[in-house]
């Protein structure tokens, strides 16, 4: 599912990465319609699934968080916090195995960035907030420990949010999560 591109000016963008029928492929969505409910209107927050159009989604933002499911091995439900913005240097190669590279996606997250930071096209902030996945399966919900797990991942986007000026009202723990 994509939405609307946002409309300028938001201080911030905020992009749920990932496949709502897919069991923990959508996470993504989740955090950001939670994330969406604890902000207020300086912060755009868009649902997506295909990586392929990041570099256009996040265009004339300096500050972005993409949430998206991940396979590292680590435990289900881990939250993983990475900085990947203009402002930061490359990330070493074993942190993009951390977000999926050679996933389930020909073309991921981590080569959206690493294409835009070579495009002069990343932005200055860019936070991506990975939660380590369990079940891909079509049709199925997310798993228990992902689920479990959303609060804290919409805790971690906030919390990037919160270095932006003015750009989060927020008020506690994330929100809650159908499971």
């Amino acid at each position: 599912m994509s939405v609307a591109r946002p409309r300028a000016p938001a201080a911030a963008l905020v992009v749920g990465l990932g496949s709502p029928d897919r069991g923990d492929d959508a996470v993504g969505g989740h955090v950001a319609r939670a994330v969406a409910a604890a902000t207020n209107r300086r912060v755009a927050v868009l649902e997506h699934e295909d990586p392929t159009d990041l570099i256009e989604l996040w265009s004339g933002h300096d500050r972005v968080v993409v949430v998206d499911a991940t396979c590292s091995g680590a435990a289900p439900g881990t939250v993983v916090v990475l900085e990947a913005g203009a402002e930061q240097g490359l990330l070493p190669t074993d942190a993009w195995a951390r977000t999926g590279r050679g996933g389930t996606h020909a073309f991921g997250l981590a080569a959206a960035v690493e294409l835009a930071r070579v495009l002069g096209r990343l932005p200055a902030r860019l936070t991506v907030v990975g939660v380590e996945a369990v079940s891909f399966e079509p049709g199925a919900p997310l798993s228990r420990a992902v689920a479990d797990t959303v609060p804290d991942a919409v805790d971690a986007v906030l919390g990037a949010l919160q270095a932006t000026a003015g750009a989060v009202a927020h008020g506690g723990r994330g929100a809650d999560v159908p499971r």
